[in-house]
């Protein structure tokens, strides 16, 4: 191979993994499932799909202490979730993660540790629209948010405050279930019981994972 010609431009500054392509910031992902960029930086996790998808096994697997030595790591769940323990997020597997249940991203906000580096919310749909104001805030502080939730509710509408933290997080990761009609990938949450509220608590006797050909909406009993 002959060295570069002289008329062949020179390679940007800082080009490589981790530096510069042109005006392109490249990053990597780490074994904690961090992206590597900017050291130090915080940052927007989403975690989203469907029920049964292992959103909260993929929260419990980042947030965990072992994984973040030396780091303040709070967890919430909302109040409404009725799913695990109130200070507990607890996995479809039996892992356990320290939590504390918040009415609402005010009283999340409040119970907030001044030192803290790492903030995990499981069941993000259920808070208010404050959720997304407060974790960019957050991560504007140097802050890594991880946030785990439902996309979209039963008849497939946005759920929550999802979309729009969806739109400002620098990493999205979409799980998908195993549809239990098919066997394919599912991303919907398929009521089979209950009314026709929107939230609504329960598991396996409610809901089903379903993929698109095999979702059906939901027509409550009269």
């Amino acid at each position: 191979m002959g060295s570069r010609g002289a008329g062949q431009p020179a390679a940007p500054a800082g080009r490589g993994r981790g530096g510069r392509r042109g005006d392109i910031f490249t990053v990597r992902k780490g074994s904690d499932g961090m992206h590597r960029g900017q050291e130090g930086a915080g940052q927007i996790e989403v975690i989203a799909g469907g029920m049964f998808s292992g959103k909260s096994e993929e929260l419990v697997r980042r947030g965990r202490p072992p994984l973040l030595p030396r780091r303040g790591v709070q967890v919430f769940t909302p109040l409404v979730g009725d799913r695990h323990e109130a200070d507990l997020v607890v996995t479809r597997d039996r892992r356990e993660l320290a939590a504390l249940s918040v009415a609402d991203s005010a009283a999340l906000r409040a119970a907030l540790s001044p030192d803290v580096q790492v903030v995990g919310v499981d069941e993000a749909q259920f808070f208010d629209a404050g959720l997304v104001d407060l974790a960019m805030e957050l991560a504007d502080r140097g802050v890594r948010v991880i946030l785990a939730g439902l996309d979209q509710d039963f008849l497939r509408r946005p759920f929550g405050p999802m979309p729009a933290l969806l739109a400002v997080a620098e990493q999205v990761d979409k799980m998908h279930a195993v549809c239990v009609v098919c066997g394919g990938p599912a991303h919907y949450s398929q009521r089979i019981a209950g009314g026709a509220d929107q939230v609504r608590g329960g598991d396996v006797e409610a809901y089903e994972a379903r993929g698109r050909r095999c979702y059906a909406p939901f027509v409550p009993p009269r």
